[in-house]
């Protein structure tokens, strides 16, 4: 039985949209955005794209900032997960040896945000074992979701080492998941990766595993595609970079690998490339039909045309990929609100969803230069449901 009539349930769901997007600070969207899914085989994210304000970056001079991942909570309020390392370090190898995943929040979308405190620090030993955590030095990449059980899940990569070589932390990368009631922790942390390399050493992830991102399934449990790198004999740092996926029945595994075809292309040479993408950022299609949807870094423009670029990706399955019909999201810079373009390209690319609707792009950019900028986190607000 309806409470209101059909208009005017229509009419109050568009209200509460735009108090939503108002509330984030995100004004610019159509009058029908509500009833429009943000999916399909026609979504352009790309169109989507908005000069970036002046204030809407988030940095701290005593440290290297990267991968943000954002998620708006039950209080209203925004909530980021990222990754950070003390400046002096240097950024590479320095994210490699010394990241931490720290905590941060803010009243409105694009910011400011102010942190809070450190969500996964270095844990060191473990005294059942007598030896290092997997994760015991550094938590990086964090990748950060919701489940429909109401808690929360932070997928990440963790490392150990000796503190001065960036080939044994490199290849100690693992992927594990965190949970909490909510964005601001205490997070629950596990004993043991939830992905680990393949003892297979010819096979593409048999020497480190890194890199996650996940999206729930229908049934409630877990895609993970991840970042690898293979075991080559001779070489200390292995072969190519590729992608595979895990499948869960639930957040906290266990995780099957199963065979896909992840960021490929049949565009020739490209096998030959040492990594074709990078950074993915996945979420379910809410499309009719389904699947799911991805952005991630492409790494030599084998998708886009536009090396360094952020391309759209699609998949019925989550474990074949291609590029979606507008696969541009954004090319190697993006526009200051000063009318300035940024530097360098974004990478570690995110979305903050709002009322259901990609409202912001999160990226990290100014990373390896060599001219003394720190690195830092962008939000690049997004049009809602531009017209054609």
């Amino acid at each position: 039985m309806r409470l209101f009539p059909v208009s005017f349930s229509r009419t109050f769901s568009l209200l509460l949209f735009r108090a939503a997007l108002m509330t984030a600070g995100i004004v610019t969207f159509r009058a029908d955005a509500a009833d429009r899914p943000a999916g399909g085989a026609g979504l352009d994210l790309g169109a989507r794209v908005q000069p970036v304000p002046l204030e809407a970056r988030f940095s701290d001079p005593a440290w290297h900032i990267w991968c943000g991942a954002p998620i708006q909570g039950d209080d209203g309020k925004f909530h980021l997960l990222y990754s950070r390392w003390p400046l002096a370090v240097g950024f590479a190898p320095g994210w490699a040896l010394h990241s931490e995943i720290a905590y941060a929040v803010a009243d409105h979308a694009l910011g400011p945000y102010r942190h809070v405190r450190v969500a996964l620090p270095a844990r060191g030993v473990n005294p059942a074992t007598g030896r290092k955590f997997w994760d015991g030095d550094v938590t990086h990449n964090p990748n950060l979701l919701r489940h429909p059980n109401g808690k929360y899940y932070l997928f990440y990569m963790g490392n150990h080492g000796d503190g001065q070589s960036y080939p044994m932390h490199r290849n100690h990368q693992r992927i594990g998941v965190a949970v909490a009631d909510h964005p601001a922790g205490p997070w629950r942390r596990f004993d043991q990766p939830i992905v680990d390399v393949n003892p297979d050493r010819a096979a593409f992830d048999s020497l480190c595993v890194t890199n996650p991102a996940a999206a729930v399934r229908p049934d409630g449990g877990i895609l993970l595609i991840y970042k690898a790198v293979q075991v080559l004999e001779g070489k200390v740092m292995g072969g190519n970079v590729r992608y595979g996926a895990a499948l869960a029945a639930r957040p906290e595994g266990p995780y099957v690998k199963t065979a896909g075809r992840i960021f490929e292309s049949d565009t020739p040479g490209a096998s030959g490339h040492w990594m074709l993408a990078e950074d993915p950022y996945l979420w379910p299609d809410p499309a009719p039909g389904g699947g799911y949807l991805a952005i991630a870094r492409d790494v030599v423009g084998t998708f886009t045309g536009d090396t360094g670029a952020i391309a759209l990706f699609q998949s019925p399955d989550g474990l074949h990929w291609k590029p979606a019909a507008h696969p541009l999201v954004l090319g190697q810079s993006f526009t200051w609100a000063d009318g300035q373009r940024s530097r360098t390209k974004v990478e570690r690319p995110a979305l903050l969803f709002i009322a259901g609707q990609p409202a912001v792009l999160f990226g990290a950019t100014d990373g390896y230069r060599k001219d003394g900028q720190t690195s830092f986190n962008v939000q690049i607000p997004l049009r809602i449901d531009p017209a054609p």
